[in-house]
């Protein structure tokens, strides 16, 4: 969901006061080693038997550590799929490039918190289903309506560097474009009337909200170009949905499949969207792909046949 972890290069790590000490601390579990495992977790192909080892950074409301334990949405989501598979969870905290990098060297089985599914990434990892769908969102203070890239036209429009909305501000005819370098700082410079709307990770403008409500931040979901206006400045593809997966060790096919499994019964099941309107987002936008994404990844990593799964 920051540059919603599609693009190539690291996150700056968002108004976090714990990070420095997690990172720091470089690792943590939350689960002792079983001597023994039976049943379906001890065929689950994970680097430990019995246990899934996950990376993470430290970046509310998706993924931290609090008081020895994984905390946010993407890691409820990953306890709850856990729990039903006999596995137990530790966790290792580093930085967004440590977390696919762990990943792919098989150190860790899998990583979790706002991974943007990516044709490139697919081929050195494997992705589960996704896990929600991040839908584009903007950050605003009081009632200001903006809900289409005309009504941008004109305002000064800010997001953070790396972000995947970094070229496609830059792209919108007659927007005064702002790059910040960190989360704070564009959120303080919203908060103070400097730019007039701004592109983030979604849940990260609720989870602002709540930390500090004075500020009057709120989230506006973003009706996406359309197929023409794409096709006239492709950079506006990132104004669409991005599906958000789990990256797997490429070595664990099985523990894949069975996460799978488990995901998409949350979805059916009603699980998944109390999760998301538990940590502020609207399930109808964030667990109901949107259309042009059920032939993106078929042929890829998935049959021609693959239909996102859907509330």
């Amino acid at each position: 969901m920051r540059k919603l972890r599609v693009g190539p290069g690291t996150r700056a790590l968002a108004i976090v006061a714990v990070a420095g000490a997690l990172l720091v601390a470089g690792c943590g579990g939350n689960a002792s080693k079983p001597s023994t495992v039976s049943g379906p977790a001890a065929d689950l192909d994970t680097v430990e038997k019995g246990v899934v080892k996950v990376a993470i950074e430290p970046y509310m409301p998706y993924t931290d550590v609090k008081d020895g334990k994984l905390v946010g949405l993407d890691a409820e989501i990953l306890q709850e799929a856990a729990a039903n598979l006999g596995l137990k969870i530790e966790h290792n905290v580093t930085d967004f490039k440590g977390m696919l990098g762990g990943v792919q060297s098989h150190r860790v089985d899998l990583t979790i918190g706002g991974v943007g599914w990516g044709a490139e990434r697919a081929q050195k990892g494997l992705f589960t289903d996704p896990v929600y769908y991040s839908p584009p969102a903007m950050a605003v203070v009081g009632d200001k309506s903006y809900r289409t890239v005309d009504d941008l036209k004109g305002k000064k429009v800010g997001t953070v560097t790396g972000y995947v909305w970094e070229k496609s501000i830059k792209a919108i005819d007659g927007v005064d474009a702002k790059v910040y370098q960190d989360a704070a700082t564009f959120f303080n410079d919203l908060g103070t009337g400097r730019i007039d709307v701004g592109f983030i990770d979604p849940l990260l403008v609720t989870y602002q909200a709540q930390q500090k409500p004075d500020t009057k931040f709120r989230l506006v979901y973003f009706i996406p170009p359309t197929d023409e206006q794409i096709a006239a400045k492709p950079e506006f593809k990132d104004f669409r949905q991005i599906q958000i997966a789990f990256y797997v060790a490429k070595e664990a096919p099985k523990l894949e499949k069975a996460l799978d499994a488990e995901i998409d019964k949350m979805y059916k099941n009603g699980k998944l969207a109390a999760m998301v309107k538990k940590w502020g987002g609207d399930p109808d936008a964030f667990c109901k792909p949107a259309p042009y994404l059920t032939t993106l990844r078929q042929g890829v990593d998935r049959p021609n046949d693959w239909t996102p799964p859907s509330i």
